[in-house]
């Protein structure tokens, strides 16, 4: 399993790389949200010679404007992960499994030369999810052993803690099987 952590405004830009294999770094939420340490922690993650994704948390309702306005501020590089964040917001409600079927696909359209995967933790993903639809790739939430997550679907990350950081794993056999996977769109 390949190791690799996920990050957000709350983490530093200066985050410990040592060992990873891959980062996840929060771009945008909604359509007015931006990480403001996007650029700092992209480039740590780059300069460490990790690969590189980024998550656009999902909010119901506007996804065409969503996905527009994600695209705007992820960097567009091939070989880059897109993922959508889907879970439950801050006012309680959640983006509904045709919004984040949608969402997904429209990703594709606007960046077809990037893997866009579904993040969503083990109760959305058994209770919510109706569709199993992960566009590329699903990316579990469960907080158990590293690379044992209680589902059944393929999955290709795992976030395992958030202890003292979100940690993930990742099933692909080596870093250089990861970056072709990725650049493979």
């Amino acid at each position: 399993m390949l190791r690799g952590i996920d990050v957000s405004a709350y983490q530093s830009s200066s985050y410990d790389t040592d060992g990873l294999s891959f980062v996840f770094v929060k771009a945008t939420e909604g359509r007015s949200y931006v990480n403001p340490r996007l650029a700092a922690q992209t480039k740590r993650g780059r300069d460490a010679g990790l690969v590189v994704g980024f998550y656009h948390f999902l909010w119901p309702g506007n996804l065409t404007a969503q996905a527009e306005y994600f695209v705007s501020k992820a960097p567009d590089r091939p070989g880059d992960i897109l993922a959508v964040d889907w879970e439950t917001t801050s006012d309680g409600t959640h983006a509904s499994n045709a919004q984040k079927d949608l969402f997904i696909r429209k990703l594709k359209d606007l960046r077809p030369n990037n893997q866009v995967i579904l993040y969503a933790n083990r109760h959305f993903w058994l209770t919510i999810d109706k569709t199993s639809y992960s566009g590329d790739g699903l990316w579990i939430a469960d907080y158990v052993s590293a690379g044992k997550p209680r589902i059944k679907a393929k999955w290709r990350f795992h976030q395992y803690t958030d202890d003292p950081l979100d940690k993930n794993v990742a099933d692909f056999g080596s870093k250089a099987a990861l970056r072709k996977w990725a650049e493979d769109a």
